[in-house]
């Protein structure tokens, strides 16, 4: 009877450990989509500003560095830089650094303060990378050709 317990045991402890690293495993994918590549911002929540409005000319973009553990892109008018956080689907940015001074209307201001909201991310079926606060997207980007 011992004997089948133990052997059931270590049954279990097998599955449990494979499907876990199938979850790794999935996970380690789809964080890779996320570097080399700009994405461009197609969506925000929130403001009652229209998108074309907040964003007339130049939509933001953000390029995630693997190495370096930094974002970098153009928030509309100004560059900018910051550091980020990332384990499994939990995401999380530093404050934004060093960028230019231009004044270019309120949606530098209403994407700089959407970022700092963001705690997860995902990349869905269609491609598109959603930054969310808990179970909402906040922002949605497409990938740059």
């Amino acid at each position: 009877m011992k004997q089948k317990q133990i052997l059931l045991i270590t049954i279990l402890s097998l599955v449990i450990g494979s499907c876990t690293a199938i979850k790794t495993n999935g996970n380690a994918t789809k964080n890779s989509n996320l570097y080399d590549a700009t994405w461009e911002l197609e969506y925000i929540s929130g403001p009652r500003i229209a998108f074309n409005g907040l964003y007339p000319g130049k939509k933001p973009e953000i390029t995630f560095d693997k190495a370096t553990k930094k974002v970098t892109g153009n928030n509309s008018c100004n560059g900018y830089t910051a550091d980020f956080s990332l384990i499994g689907d939990s995401m999380s940015f530093g404050e934004p650094g060093p960028a230019t001074l231009m004044f270019c209307g309120e949606g530098e201001k209403v994407f700089l303060n959407m970022m700092k909201k963001i705690n997860k991310f995902n990349i869905d079926a269609d491609g598109k990378l959603n930054l969310i606060l808990d179970d909402v997207a906040l922002m949605r980007f497409h990938k740059k050709p």
